[in-house]
């Protein structure tokens, strides 16, 4: 199944959803956005283990790589079972679509595991994708967090996550991978598209950056507004976020710090190198003092801002707190199979 795999490496709200919408309007591609199957088995116990779940994951780690150990081809048999797992699954998925020859797999949080993907499928497509990393803290305490950007940093650093991981991937010589710019994609979204495509090996489709007119997107997790949005790239975003941050000097004093402890030369390979470029839409905003865009009142929306306000009423009332966990109980109980 390698030979027809192609995946996206790239952070949450990079415009990932966008660059996967666009490859996957592509005749030959079947994509399916965030299917998450290599993250769970990348914490199995052998390479990395989850610390809380069902089991003892202490011994289950100790307990595989003793088996493993007795293999006869030790790792590379647990390597090749692994491997075994997700081709099924990923060619019962492909064969859902006859005529698609390639399947797409979209899922942020692997570029968390991309040690453990490289070691998998060492001969599938990879495409990077980089964005302005203040653009993507922006969006995601904007989308998530209703603009409580000290909330979103606490929750998770995901600058302080994913820069570093996806700087790691790009050094990584053992696989093959083509790197894009959110920035130049939209701006160039045709001639972006077609070295894509050049680099999966398909032939070029023109059309596909139409990605709104495509009926063979299938629904799941990502980008719930921008995307629908707009039928093909905009350029709309490319600077929306610096008067989201340079709003407020809070928010831009935070943005500082944690730029700060960001190592210069993993923001040069994502394309966004330290320096007077890295601020220059930050100063722009502040310099015309534009005012961040109004945000519709939509279902969305609605949604964040009503958990947003009660995440922040249970962190301060402990009888909430216990309150819910009584209920959760109860229906764990009455639901139980």
């Amino acid at each position: 199944m390698e030979n027809q795999l192609v995946f996206i490496i790239g952070s949450p709200r990079s415009g990932s959803t966008l660059l996967a919408r666009m490859i996957g309007a592509h005749s030959a591609i079947l994509g399916r956005p965030e299917p998450h199957l290599l993250t769970p088995l990348a914490h199995l116990g052998y390479f990395d283990k989850v610390d809380k779940a069902p089991y003892d994951a202490v011994l289950a780690a100790e307990s595989t790589r003793e088996f493993v150990a007795d293999l006869p081809g030790g790792e590379q048999d647990y390597v090749d079972a692994c491997r075994a797992y997700t081709d099924l699954l990923y060619d019962r998925m492909l064969s859902t679509a006859p005529g698609k020859s390639l399947f797409l797999d979209k899922t942020p949080a692997y570029a968390l595991i991309h040690e453990f993907i490289a070691r998998i499928y060492p001969n599938a497509k990879y495409v990077v994708l980089t964005r302005h990393p203040l653009a993507i803290f922006s969006s995601y305490a904007e989308s998530f967090f209703n603009g409580d950007y000290r909330s979103a940093h606490e929750y998770n650093p995901i600058l302080e996550r994913y820069v570093p991981a996806i700087a790691d991937f790009l050094r990584n010589d053992a696989v093959d991978k083509h790197h894009v710019v959110y920035e130049e994609l939209v701006q160039d979204p045709e001639r972006h598209l077609a070295a894509i495509f050049d680099y999966i090996g398909v032939p070029n489709e023109p059309d596909a950056v139409h990605y709104g007119k495509s009926k063979q997107v299938a629904k799941g997790l990502g980008d719930p507004i921008g995307v629908k949005k707009h039928s093909k790239p905009s350029t709309e975003s490319l600077e929306k976020w610096a008067s989201e941050i340079a709003s407020r000097p809070e928010r831009l004093d935070l943005c500082r710090a944690i730029a700060e402890r960001l190592a210069p030369e993993d923001l040069a390979l994502w394309g966004h190198p330290m320096g007077d470029e890295f601020w220059a839409p930050l100063d722009r905003a502040a310099g015309a003092k534009v005012a961040p865009p109004k945000k519709a009142l939509d279902r969305y929306r609605l949604q964040r801002e009503a958990i947003v306000r009660g995440r922040a009423l249970v962190s301060k009332s402990p009888a909430l707190r216990r309150l819910l966990s009584t209920t959760k109980l109860a229906a764990d109980v009455l639901l139980r199979e």
